[in-house]
């Protein structure tokens, strides 16, 4: 029988867990669920027997792609997959997958509420400032950034966009100003919403260079990677700008110094929060699923991303 490991040290909602389960066991597969586990070892040894693995940010490495024996197909429950080894996947033979746009919404409520909670200072009863009329500019304009558009536009926010990859009626349909340049964006836009992924062409590419360039009041909101910010420009930015703030789900490694020095231009959540929804976490959970059932069922390799 097909085993379908859910390895997940932050756990599902039950709601999410129930319609897994639903999923799987209607295609005759057995599940089995490491929950709230602690030590990498467990995953290690509970994948040894699993033919396919659903994960949320649950370290999957080398290590334990090289354990999982009969191991087929490794499926992240959410859009980005930097925490899965995908070198040590493609060698395996294993197919590794995202379950794109089922956290988008969640992801892009969040960044348009941490500029909310940024402008009206942090809600701490002292008069602030609006959104309305305001610039933003649309760091990557995929499932995500899209809904960020359709939410800013409902504040009255002049919205704009630049990516590569997507066309530029696609994104003028939406009543999104299309941006030629990543140069262009920062120098034209008060507010940045990040939703790059983290690669090699993106890591730490949000520096001082592009920064530097937006207009006074500046501010950067981060749902995205903290490996796509220089953080040690990020810091430079603070000492030098007084009127830049950073807005993330996601630490950089000098936290502490920039609260130290700049903590009312400064907030960051607990943890990473972007996809920490009821809703966010039943779709992704449910998608992973359907999409284990059919690859193993079918060959569907639709949302495969180590091609």
């Amino acid at each position: 029988m097909t085993k379908v490991l859910v390895a997940t040290d932050k756990a599902f909602a039950p709601a999410a867990v129930k319609g897994i389960r639903q999923v799987v066991e209607q295609a005759g597969f057995e599940l089995v669920l490491l929950e709230n586990y602690t030590n990498q070892d467990d995953f290690i040894k509970a994948v040894a027997d699993a033919d396919a693995v659903i994960v949320r940010s649950d370290k999957t490495d080398k290590a334990v792609i090289d354990a999982g024996f009969n191991l087929k197909i490794v499926v992240r429950a959410g859009a980005g997959y930097d925490n899965i080894d995908l070198s040590a996947a493609t060698a395996k033979g294993v197919v590794v997958m995202n379950t794109p746009g089922q956290n988008s919404n969640a992801v892009a409520e969040l960044a348009l509420g941490m500029m909310v909670y940024y402008v009206r200072n942090f809600f701490n009863g002292k008069s602030g400032w609006e959104l309305k009329d305001k610039k933003l500019g649309i760091h990557a304009y995929g499932a995500v950034g899209k809904i960020v558009a359709r939410i800013a536009r409902g504040f009255g926010m002049e919205v704009y966009a630049f990516d590569p990859f997507i066309p530029r009626e696609a994104i003028e349909k939406d009543g999104v100003k299309w941006i030629s340049s990543v140069e262009e964006l920062y120098s034209k836009c008060n507010f940045i919403s990040l939703h790059i992924p983290a690669n090699s062409q993106t890591r730490q590419s949000v520096n001082f260079g592009l920064l530097s360039r937006m207009p006074m009041p500046a501010v950067l909101v981060n749902t995205a990677r903290a490996e796509v910010i220089n953080e040690a420009d990020l810091l430079k930015m603070f000492q030098e700008r007084k009127d830049f703030a950073y807005l993330s789900d996601v630490e950089p490694t000098n936290k502490a110094e920039i609260e130290a020095g700049f903590k009312a231009k400064y907030f960051c959540t607990p943890k990473k929060m972007g996809a920490q929804t009821e809703e966010a976490n039943i779709n992704a959970g449910i998608a992973a699923a359907r999409q284990i059932v059919n690859f193993i069922n079918n060959g569907d390799k639709t949302f495969q991303v180590n091609k």
